[in-house]
């Protein structure tokens, strides 16, 4: 039956797509039903209907992920791991593990399908269909921290390993102040352009560097931790540089180091959000990328006090888009000269100058906390601590061997949003070292099943990984009216025979939401479609009626040229099923 233009209900554009539904049977062909045919002979009335609403999916709500990355003693990643092998605690309580998963990236990228045309409908070219993108990198510059001379070191570094990218990898350059970005292209040249336009752009530049010289992490630790220690040596700096060492001004000395400090922490606290902001709409972006995806976060690092919730719903969302996130210390082997910059004011006396070097040195530690936390979160690499940038690329660009994935329920979580510590063990391990994020958030209100079913449903749309629940076959077809015009079709056949139904009513009941989505050869979605069948078959109907099972069918208006398709399947029980496929017009 002629189904119509479907809506998505994930917010795509709106697509020039129809969808139509068949019933295919084991009998002569002249008996069989036209795909286009507006009720299927082997359709009883009210047995199959289809609709544009979503429905209602059993799904494993508050299911808490946990990505693991384990190395030996010479830092290879291992794989020969199994579930009975990991103990996870949350809040030093032993969890039970649901969900558990061995992964090699490399794996995951699908081939591309031989496209399949109707004889009389194609155009008689027998073009092998494009090679699908297998892996996306986004190269994120934070040139609001960077100062020039560590920027230009990674820019320069981040270039040669541009070069050396494989035809099926696609990047994008993007940058903590929002200024030259690049979307995802296999275009060298375009890489390289926007590398060379690429430098420092701090959001403001004081009052760090005046009178008193405060840094952001001892203005942390004077406004929100009450440090008396760093509010001394900040107020002898003052007296030095604005009262002449004028002992009877101390008063206003201290005075004037709290409200240097208050204006360093909230200029520090700006910066760190706009970071954070920028890193999340990365994620967001690179999770609509049909493939492999990771991002390369190029800092020195900065401070997020009171933002830890804020950096650990990134590692949640990457963890649930598969995105793996890796980190470079772009500030390298990290010196501090205690007599500070020729532009600045020397330290009070010999005192000052160690505490100086003590807290400058501290201050970098704490701000390289986040690259890690965000790497080891995501199972990435972080690297630091070295001067040799190109081995740096080398070593966060290339994907563990193997991580695993930890799934688990809490038991009795209560949801009042706080933070629950994470650990993960390995029984009877010997010199191995685990990776893995720190912890979470409990939820503040209670998840919405639909809403979490429709969620698996767009992140499998938007993975390039085969999954097999479900006994789907996806075909394309397309013609062309015109030399400028083509119709595609998506085609996806289910063996209903091989479906799990419940007996409800005297009827066998399951339902399915299948989705079609169009991709440009560098993985840009286009438009999707989106169908849901449902099933109240008799058992007479099932046994007999069916035949090898239903074919629906989504065309879209498209232009000559390369394609991706990528269809996600999924019924009212939660299996779900996903296939590639790749289609080059002429």
């Amino acid at each position: 039956m002629l189904l119509g233009v479907i809506a998505l209900s994930f917010g795509f554009a709106a697509a020039a797509a129809q969808s139509e539904l068949s019933a295919t049977q084991t009998a002569p062909a002249s008996q069989s039903p036209s795909p286009s045919s507006s009720h299927a002979a082997s359709n009883p009335a009210q047995e199959i209907s289809s609709h544009d609403e979503l429905t209602t999916f059993k799904v494993n709500v508050n299911l808490v992920l946990v990505r693991v990355v384990v190395r030996d003693s010479s830092g290879q990643a291992i794989g020969n791991l199994h579930q009975e092998d990991f103990v996870l605690f949350d809040d030093r309580k032993p969890q039970v593990i649901k969900q558990f998963a061995v992964e090699q990236p490399g794996s995951r990228a699908a081939a591309a399908q031989q496209a399949q045309k109707k004889p009389e409908e194609d155009s008689g070219s027998t073009l092998p269909p494009p090679i699908a993108p297998e892996h996306y990198v986004a190269y994120v510059f934070d040139d609001v921290h960077l100062e020039f001379g560590d920027l230009a070191r990674v820019r320069d570094a981040a270039d040669r390993h541009m070069a050396t990218l494989a035809p099926t990898d696609r990047a994008a350059i993007f940058t903590t102040s929002g200024q030259n970005n690049l979307d995802y292209t296999d275009n060298r040249t375009k890489l390289h352009e926007t590398l060379d336009r690429l430098n420092p752009r701090p959001i403001s530049r004081g009052p760090s560097g005046g009178c008193p010289d405060i840094s952001y992490y001892m203005a942390d630790l004077i406004q929100n931790k009450h440090d008396t220690t760093a509010l001394q040596l900040a107020t002898a700096d003052a007296l030095k540089c604005a009262f002449s060492d004028d002992r009877r001004m101390m008063a206003a000395a201290e005075t004037l180091a709290s409200s240097t400090a208050g204006g360093v922490l909230s200029q520090g606290e700006h910066e760190s959000r706009v970071s954070l902001s920028v890193l999340r709409d990365a994620i967001r972006r690179i999770a609509l990328m049909p493939g492999q995806r990771t991002i390369l976060l190029l800092s020195s690092g900065f401070l997020t006090p009171e933002m830890e919730s804020d950096y650990i719903d990134l590692v949640d969302h990457a963890l649930r888009s598969q995105v793996i996130i890796s980190a470079l210390n772009a500030r390298g082997l990290y010196t501090v000269d205690p007599l500070g910059d020729i532009s600045q004011p020397g330290p009070a006396n010999e005192i000052a100058a160690i505490s100086r070097v003590q807290y400058a040195t501290l201050g970098a530690s704490a701000e390289e906390e986040i690259l890690r936390d965000l790497a080891y979160g995501t199972g990435g690499s972080f690297f630091h601590n070295s001067n040799d940038l190109d081995e740096g690329f080398r070593y966060i660009a290339a994907a563990p061997e193997y991580w695993y994935v930890l799934g688990f329920s809490p038991q009795n979580l209560k949801l009042d949003g706080r933070f629950h510590g994470l650990k993960v063990t390995i029984k009877n391990a010997q010199k191995l070292t685990i990776l893995a994020r720190k912890g979470y958030y409990a939820p503040k209100h209670a998840a919405d099943p639909a809403e979490e079913a429709k969620q698996e449903i767009e992140d499998a749309l938007f993975s390039q990984e085969e999954l097999h629940d479900l006994p789907i076959d996806l075909r394309t077809q397309f013609f062309k009216p015109s030399d400028l015009d083509a119709k595609l079709a998506v085609l996806v056949h289910v063996d209903v025979k091989k479906m799990h139904f419940r007996k409800a009513e005297g009827r066998n009941q399951n339902n399915l939401t299948i989705v079609s989505g169009l991709f440009d050869r560098n993985g840009r979605f286009i438009t999707g479609n989106q169908k849901i069948v449902d099933m109240h078959l008799k058992d007479d109907t099932l046994a007999n009626k069916l035949g090898s099972g239903i074919t629906v069918k989504s065309s879209f208006d498209v232009k000559p040229g390369s394609y991706l398709v990528r269809l996600v399947v999924r019924d009212a029980e939660g299996q779900l099923s996903a296939a590639n496929g790749a289609i080059e017009i002429p």
